[in-house]
């Protein structure tokens, strides 16, 4: 589980760095938003208790004064009150309960009704049971022949009720002040928009977050891509010296933060320090070539001179072992960087070549068509493989070269059939002149080079060189190339 999710994150700095920054972000504004919104729930819901207390405390107010009115005097005061204004409740006088079309269900509302209820029960004891509803105002109806508040003149309700441009909720409250005659009052609540002004997924807040949110995301995406840049340019001459191709890697660029400079000095004297050894290498092993290749040749025109037959063919024998030494050194050190251009080789041409020149060798090489090719250095890839073959025809009765598409990959693995590898011998075999017992019985003549140059060559095309016995017998040595 922990692989799978370790893939799905994004393998460059930046995008792990984008991803890291945007997900904190998120987390950040999700997080504050939650407490923001737990706090101002309990705020309004503070404020809505209180003023829920004082609407309450005012409604028993006008219950008791109406109910103290004549029922002759009632419907003239509710005239004049229309007329004139200067009140909070819109009231009316049924001879019934009026249905209210109630809003949807809100914690708050339905907070704010019971803290009422609560408080004129405890005003008006005596009182028959009061009936509460919010309702929208173009839904409400306020008398028993379904005459609606729409309906009305707007003189009665305009300076009492919000009907546009926005609508706010009311407050219904409905009770039978004495048999047949019920008392209706609709007010606003002291903040009208109190179920809307503090909800936490309103529109223009969301909005406001999101134009936030996305201002400091591309600020932050800015920010990491000026950081990752010179990173970018730092790993890119880097693959380009480890692949032998210094004089086309670009220049490492001057600016950036302080301890880019001071990385980009460092790579860039180390560049050149790594530059020199190599120069000095190659320069060393050219005047051992050519200052021992004289004495050498020398030596074997005195060891000419010698009657003895016996002793001369040992002067020889050692004068010609010297001789391969210094060449296999040389070898080491030179082939396994040649200079060459890389280009398309078809594999199918150039193990054809090879399987050819050991069949008429007298060798026994197994190899089928594949179809398939690689961008690689021609003479390069051809000395690699064919060192791996020489290995698997020396040390094995006989030889099988398979290739194989993988996905990204081209696979070419050559197979011998002879004894194969102790398994602890497998981390030494890359190491120059080190041989197997096998192996200096059946070629006597090796230096323990060849797998090593191999390994060089392919790494150096960004592939791999992987050794393993192969479950019937004998030796698997498997080449890996980006496809």
């Amino acid at each position: 589980m922990r692989r799978r999710l370790l893939q799905l994150l994004p393998q460059s700095l930046l995008g792990r760095l984008t991803l890291v920054m945007v997900a904190g972000l998120l987390v950040t504004q999700l997080a504050a938003s939650i407490i923001w919104a737990g706090q101002s729930r309990a705020k309004a819901q503070v404020e809505a208790q209180s003023a829920s207390q004082y609407m309450a405390h005012s409604a028993s107010g006008a219950i008791r004064f109406f109910r103290s009115l004549p029922a002759n005097y009632r419907l003239l005061l509710i005239q004049q009150l229309r007329e004139m204004g200067g009140t909070r409740f819109f009231v009316n006088l049924n001879r019934a309960y009026v249905p209210v079309a109630r809003i949807a269900d809100h914690p708050l509302a339905r907070s704010v009704i019971d803290t009422v209820g609560a408080t004129l029960k405890n005003d008006l004891p005596h009182s028959p049971d009061f009936h509460l509803a919010f309702a929208w105002p173009d839904q409400l109806v306020v008398s028993e022949n379904g005459v609606r508040l729409g309906d009305l003149p707007d003189a009665w309700v305009q300076h009492i009720l919000l009907l546009q441009p926005d609508p706010a909720p009311i407050l219904v409250i409905q009770t039978e002040i004495e048999p047949g005659n019920w008392l209706y009052m609709a007010t606003l609540m002291p903040n009208p928009y109190f179920l809307s002004g503090n909800d936490p997924l309103a529109w223009d807040r969301l909005a406001l977050q999101g134009l936030s949110l996305a201002a400091v995301l591309v600020l932050c995406l800015l920010v990491v891509r000026w950081i990752t840049r010179p990173l970018a340019a730092l790993s890119e001459a880097a693959a380009a010296f480890g692949n032998g191709q210094d004089d086309r890697a670009p220049p490492l660029p001057e600016g950036g933060s302080r301890e880019f400079v001071n990385t980009a000095r460092a790579f860039s004297a180390m560049r050149e320090r790594i530059q020199r050894y190599i120069e000095d290498r190659d320069r060393l092993f050219i005047s051992i070539s050519h200052d021992l290749r004289t004495p050498i040749t020398r030596l074997k025109l005195r060891s000419e001179l010698l009657d003895d037959e016996a002793l001369r063919n040992e002067f020889e024998e050692d004068l010609d072992e010297l001789d391969m030494m210094v060449k296999g050194a040389l070898q080491c050190v030179k082939d396994s960087d040649i200079h060459e251009n890389p280009a398309e080789v078809k594999l199918d041409a150039l193990l054809g070549r090879l399987v050819r020149s050991a069949r008429l060798a007298g060798h026994e090489v197994g190899y089928r068509d594949s179809g398939l090719s690689v961008r690689a250095k021609p003479l390069a890839l051809k000395r690699a493989i064919g060192n791996l073959l020489d290995n698997a025809l020396f040390y094995g009765d006989r030889a099988e070269i398979d290739v194989r598409g993988e996905p990204g990959a081209v696979a070419i693995a050559v197979r011998d059939h002879g004894p194969g590898v102790p398994e602890e011998a497998f981390a030494s075999l890359f190491e120059p002149y080190v041989r197997l017992e096998h192996g200096r019985g059946k070629n006597d003549g090796g230096m323990g080079l060849g797998l090593g140059i191999a390994r060089s060559i392919i790494e150096a095309h960004g592939g791999q060189l992987l050794l393993e016995n192969h479950p019937e017998g004998g030796l698997n040595a498997t080449i890996r190339l980006p496809a």
